[in-house]
């Protein structure tokens, strides 16, 4: 390499050397250029100028056009003449002047472009420029109206393309905003001009404007009167417009397309009262497109016809009756072609057409019902994949239409695709079975299913009308249970269960033999499929109900000479699991006496000693009862059959512990889903008087030793229920026996606590004058020392403030004196448990406080803020609502919300000169109410606070440090980045003063502060701020915050540039999708071929074969199933979705949890803050170590397992666990092999650690000490029999 300076050797001979100080010598002598050019700069050119007006006039034609409104014309005269008007002409404005500040918001996009490198958007920037001047030097006020004249007087005068073009785009922006009036009245002369250029261009090669003079002159066309389409010239227009669309260039077609769109559907007079039904202007499109596809006739390679059938796929939904039925006529001819990419084109403009459900004055019934006859002819092969599945989507849609408008000859029309469809069920392609089934499935709910109601029931011997069509179907698709669709029979499965959904009901008396069919196939051996044939018969259960399903397919259980293999059983968990709308007298009558056999028969084998048999029986009946709440769900007999069932209920409640959970569960659900009248409401609460007691006795008895009471959770929450269809007189009797015994002096705690909860659950059931007997009784207890009693008096209280009732609401309001007494005189004597129902009492009280009761609001106040500490997270929760309800309070106090949070604010101060624990609870309820309140504070009133509490950080108790921290991320999070740039400086500061020990207390705290300023202000600001001990911790956000940004990249490129055979394919959802791969399926040996030759050829089609030695006959009327858009000889690869990443090699990646991409972090994010106002409160006081949320000063409870790790003080004291020290021989050398263990060789564990590089030299240190120890054991080994040997 040669030194920097110095020249290669032998170079010297082949340079001319200068002498020293002579180095700028070489420049050249003549500077004419030069000197021209700074004669003109600095002083006035002597001789006469060529400049002139005119010449300047000229330039500006050449740029951008003759830009002035008036025609007014300057003096012809030199610039010298007029020195004064030529150098004073706005000295500050730019060429872009006009741009920058053009005040029209249709032109914000323009805006975006003077940055530009692109010459068409220079040129744009000029001519939008040059127009605003001229419109402001004319004083106008910059309306559409304004910049629509000056740019089509522009327009008219412009000559060079790339100006026409500028100038056709702005028009194009601000003629839609411009008003229709206007368009109306100036439509000859815009029409014209626009005319006039588009002719120009379409002669012309470069074609720059034309795409947006077409959409103008869209625009113009749409704007205009009904009346208008009247007349030749505006046709003549349209004609001109519609002659683009099948124009070679792809920009210019799709705007003319889009306007003919836009003209058709969406012209403002057809949204007007006494609209047309279709434009004037729909049958000459519809004749334009049938003439050009007749034009371009069989042509494969002329592309116009696939140029119509995109736009027809478009319109076809706005042109008349007749219009349509030519359309369909030219669509299905052209698909006789077998023109693959032509018959894509076709199936997507017909589905196009019904998925828009046109109406009959354009696609009739009849009309809709010929399409579909005539689809058959083109039903394509079942192994051509894509074809295949865009025809049934569009049959599918056909039909749905055809039921719209005419359901009967919907369904007549149903049985040949059921039929077409489930011969597609045979297809070796998953997808295509797949799409059959949904196909079915869709065909059959909105089909099917709205006529089933009015067509009664449906028996096999119906011959004639819907109820035949229907048994067709299901003949049909009852033959996919043979055995040629084996492969299919879960998806057959899906139809017959859709099928007994839809039509059971009605059709029962055809489908009990399929029924019998899926029980047999269920009972063969090994039956790969049960779980879809359950759900199947579930489906039954649902529309036909269990009597007519078990008539059909029994259970054969009687509880004697049973098969103990109870081969029906699976039954019982269908029907428990889809009963439901049905007869609860059949439970009653059939299912009742059965259990209460097999109860018996249970009973009899255990005394018999037979415990297994037993077993099964008693399992047995227990799942019967399962089904209750089924029967109990909407019961059609709920009135006749429930007082047959009540007695049994009653008794099993008391007698059978084991039954308890499954009958309160049953009565909720006739309680909560079934009484809709009020006359099953009044048949429940008829039988209260009955339920209650038995409920209450059952709630009250306190269980045996060893066994559980989970039951009375469910009895309590079913007391509840119960007691909403109760009559209010019973309520009151039920209560006064409840305190009654409450009172007595022989009750047990337990009874005492288990009455108390029954009078929580009905205090808010009762009448005012019971309510306020109620409140006396309890209100001893709010003073008593019992936590227990005490919380639950607060909750009877709470039940009776918050009800949603009037009666309840009328009790607050007359006794609220007392109320307010009643509380603040048991505040010193409340628990830590009744806190929580306490609270939850006040804020049901402060809802209905008016102003005069502000000072016992100001009373409360530092009771709640207390509380915002308490150790239960209901209360601590209940502590934050009641300070923003106490808000709300003041808010409704006075009127004005930012004066109320003055005052608010001003009472909440005072706690900043308390305790210690005063201080934090206070830091917290602001914290709370600045962030729940923070459009209504002041923003001087909040900075004061944040100064105030940046005070508080350099206090040295963590708790008030902790607290003001809290505020501060609360602070970052809701304030304008604005407002707190400027007071960054204080809380730096007060971040900076934390004293050393709080400092390491709270790290992680403070990193994830830090971490919050970094991203808003800098790294450098917030390190300029910071005193040095926190520069450490700042370096190490920006190195993880690097690599985050450096991973997450990492993983974007990663996702980009993963293939797209590897992603997984979607289902397809429109029709585009379907058929985006019809031409895609090439085989290998052409895919090569193609890859040579460049450009892949589209609209491939393969013939398939004849069967063996069958001949292809090219007359067969079906020969059109032959011509294949999928090349049959291409076998797919299935390949397996494991979830995983792959690297190049074909590794597995499997990620650690920690190494897993932080998705979550904004809402990890929005949490903290959420928990740090009080919304949400946090998980557990416990710290959580895989959890980073948690902040370092979080309690920590002593662990019971405590195992040593980690290093230093940490490490594990009893040195490395020997692995081997199990097979150690006791008597000699060597390991023994064990009895139920693996054989004593060297296992080595496989860990993560060994992947990695650097320690892989001592993990093959380590087998190297094995391989020697082995060996040195085989020497020993050896020796050892060589003196046996000997000896």
């Amino acid at each position: 390499m040669v030194k920097s300076g110095k020249l290669r050797s032998g170079t010297g001979s082949k340079l001319k050397r200068w002498k020293k100080g002579h180095s700028s010598d070489s420049n050249p002598q003549t500077s004419r250029f030069r000197q021209a050019a700074k004669s003109r700069f600095f002083s006035r050119p002597s001789e006469k100028s060529d400049l002139t007006v005119d010449a300047l006039k000229l330039h500006n034609e050449l740029q951008a056009g003759p830009l002035e409104l008036s025609t007014g014309g300057r003096k012809d005269a030199c610039m010298e003449e007029e020195p004064d008007e030529a150098f004073s002409d706005r000295t500050s404005g730019t060429f872009l002047s006009g741009l920058s500040d053009c005040s029209n918001l249709t032109f914000r996009k323009v805006q975006r472009y003077w940055e530009s490198n692109s010459a068409a958007h220079k040129e744009i920037c000029a001519v939008l420029a040059a127009v605003t001047e001229v419109i402001r030097g004319q004083g106008g006020k910059e309306t559409e109206t304004e910049y629509f004249a000056a740019l089509m007087t522009t327009l008219e005068v412009v000559d060079s393309a790339e100006s026409q073009a500028a100038v056709a785009y702005l028009l194009n922006l601000v003629m839609k905003r411009v008003p229709a009036p206007v368009l109306m009245s100036k439509f000859s002369d815009t029409t014209k001009a626009l005319m006039d250029v588009m002719s120009k261009q379409a002669t012309s090669d470069t074609a720059s404007a034309l795409r947006w003079i077409l959409s103008c002159l869209a625009t113009l066309l749409r704007k205009q009167d009904a009346s208008v389409w009247t007349y030749p010239s505006t046709l003549q227009a349209y004609h001109g417009l519609l002659s683009f669309t099948v124009h070679s260039k792809p920009k210019v077609r799709k705007a003319a397309q889009q306007g003919i769109c836009s003209i058709l559907r969406g012209s403002d007079f057809l949204f007007t009262d006494n609209a047309p039904t279709h434009h004037p202007a729909a049958v000459t499109t519809a004749k334009f497109c049938i003439k050009e596809m007749e034009q371009a006739g069989g042509s494969k390679e002329d592309t116009t016809t696939l140029h119509v059938l995109g736009l027809l796929k478009e319109l076809m939904g706005t042109f008349p009756l007749g219009a349509v039925k030519s359309c369909c006529e030219t669509l299905l001819r052209v698909m006789t072609l077998s023109h693959v990419l032509v018959t894509a084109s076709a199936m997507q403009a017909f589905h196009r057409l019904f998925s828009g459900k046109p109406n009959a004055s354009t696609l009739s019934a009849e009309l809709n019902a010929q399409i579909i006859t005539a689809l058959y002819d083109y039903l394509p092969s079942e192994n051509d994949l894509q074809p295949l599945l865009a025809w049934l989507t569009v049959m599918e849609k056909a039909h749905i239409h055809l039921a719209s408008l005419q359901s009967s000859l919907s369904l007549g029309h149903l049985p040949r695709l059921f039929s077409a469809t489930m011969s597609c069920l045979l297809s070796p392609h998953t997808q295509v079975v797949s799409a059959a089934t949904n196909t079915l499935k869709t065909l059959l709910t909105e089909c099917v299913a709205p006529r089933m109601e009015e067509m009664g029931t449906i028996t096999a011997t119906a011959s004639a009308g819907n109820p035949s069509y229907v048994c067709k179907m299901f003949r049909i698709v009852e033959e996919g249970l043979s055995y040629r669709f084996h492969a299919s029979w879960p998806f057959v499965l899906q139809i017959l269960g859709c099928f007994y959904r839809v039509a059971g009901k009605q059709a029962h008396p055809i489908m009990t033999k399929s029924l019998q069919s899926l029980a047999d196939l269920r009972s063969t051996p090994h039956f790969p499929f049960s779980g879809e044939l359950d759900l199947a018969v579930g489906g039954a259960v649902e529309s036909m109900g269990p009597e007519v399903v078990l008539g059909a397919v029994p259970l054969n259980i009687t509880g004697y000479e049973d098969d103990l293999e109870f081969p029906r059983s699976w039954l019982v968990p269908v029907i428990r699991d889809h009963v439901k709308n049905t007869q609860l007298g059949f439970f009653t009558s059939y299912f009742l006496p059965l259990a209460t056999t097999l109860k018996q028969r249970a009973e009899e084998l255990e005394e018999a000693g037979q415990k297994l048999e037993a077993k099964v029986y008693q399992t047995l009946q227990l799942q019967i009862w399962t089904m209750l709440p089924g029967f109990c769900t909407c019961p059609v007999d709920l009135l006749a059959s429930f007082k047959g069932i009540a007695r049994v209920l009653g008794m099993t409640i008391n007698e059978r512990p084991d039954l308890r959970l499954t009958v309160c569960q049953a009565l909720r659900t006739i309680i909560n889903k079934s009484c809709s009248t009020e006359e099953e409401k009044a048949e429940m609460g008829r039988f209260s008087k009955n339920f209650l007691p038995i409920f209450f006795n059952v709630y009250s008895q306190q269980p045996a030793a060893g066994e559980s009471g989970t039951y009375r959770m469910a009895v309590l929450d079913t007391i509840k229920v119960y007691l909403t269809v109760t009559e209010t007189e019973m309520v009151c009797t039920f209560l006064q026996k409840a305190t009654d015994r409450l009172s007595s002096t022989e009750t047990t705690e337990f009874t005492r606590l288990s009455m108390m909860d029954l009078v929580v659950a009905m205090a808010p059931c009762v009448d005012e004058a019971t309510m306020t007997k109620t409140f006396e009784l309890i209100r001893p207890y709010l003073e008593t020392k019992e936590p227990g009693m005490q919380k639950k008096a607060y909750r009877v209280l709470e039940e009776m403030c918050g009800g949603e009732r009037d009666e309840c609401r009328s009790f607050v309001v007359a006794n609220l004196e007392t109320l307010k007494v009643v509380l603040l005189e048991t505040l010193k004597n409340a628990s830590s448990p009744a806190k929580r129902p306490r609270l939850k009492c006040l804020i049901h009280i402060v809802k209905r406080l008016s102003e005069e009761h502000r000072d016992f609001i100001t009373a409360l106040l530092p009771e709640v803020i207390i509380c915002t500490k308490e150790v239960s997270v209901g209360a601590r929760k209940n502590a934050y609502t009641l300070l923003v309800e106490i808000g709300n309070a003041f808010v409704r106090f006075c009127g004005n919300t930012k004066e109320a949070m003055e005052q608010y604010l001003m009472l909440v101060y005072a706690g900043l000169t308390g305790s210690v624990t005063m201080i934090t609870c206070t830091v917290l309820a602001l914290t709370r109410l600045v962030f729940e309140y923070k459009d209504a504070i002041e923003v001087t009133t909040r900075e004061q606070l944040l100064h105030n509490v940046c005070l508080l950080l350099s206090c040295r108790t963590r708790e008030i440090v902790k607290a003001a921290l809290g505020f501060i991320k609360v602070i970052l999070f809701i304030m304008d980045p604005k407002t707190l740039a400027s007071h960054t400086t204080v809380m730096m500061e007060g971040i900076g003063s934390i004293k050393d020990d709080v400092r390491r207390h709270f790290r992680t705290k403070l990193k994830n502060i830090f971490t919050k300023f970094i991203r808003k202000f800098g790294f450098e600001l917030v390190k300029s701020m910071l005193p040095a001990e926190h520069h450490k911790v700042l370096a190490n956000i920006r190195k993880a915050e690097a690599r985050t940004k450096r991973r997450k990249l990492a993983t974007e490129q990663q996702d980009d540039s993963e293939s797209e055979d590897e992603a997984p394919k979607t289902k397809s959802q429109s029709i585009e999708e379907i058929l985006a791969e019809s031409d895609s399926d090439l085989s290998e040996d052409e895919g090569k071929a193609q890859k040579k030759a460049g450009k892949p050829q589209k609209g491939r089609a393969w013939l398939k074969e004849g069967e063996e030695d069958d001949p292809l006959n090219f007359l067969d009327p079906k020969v059109s199933q032959r011509v294949l858009a999928t090349n049959p000889a291409l076998k797919k690869s299935a390949k397996v979705e494991h979830g995983f990443k792959v690297t190049s090699d074909g590794r597995l990646i499997i990620r650690e949890d920690d190494e897993e991409d932080v998705k979550d972090k904004d809402e990890g994010e929005m949490k903290d803050i959420l928990e740090e106002a009080g919304v949400k409160s946090k998980k557990t006081q416990k710290r959580k170590f895989q959890d980073d949320n948690f902040d370092e000063d979080m309690d920590v409870e002593p662990q019971l397992k405590y195992k040593a790790g980690g290093s230093g003080i940490h490490r594990p004291l009893g040195g490395k666990e020997d692995i081997g020290a199990d097979y150690k021989s006791k008597k000699g050398k060597g390991d023994v092999k064990k009895k139920g263990k693996l054989d004593p060789y060297a296992y080595i564990p496989l860990k993560k650690a060994q992947l990695n590089r650097r320690k892989r030299a001592k993990l093959q240190g380590q087998f190297k000490g094995m391989v020697r120890g082995a060996q040195k054991g085989a020497l020993s080994g050896k020796k050892m029999q060589r003196r046996k040997g000997k000896a």
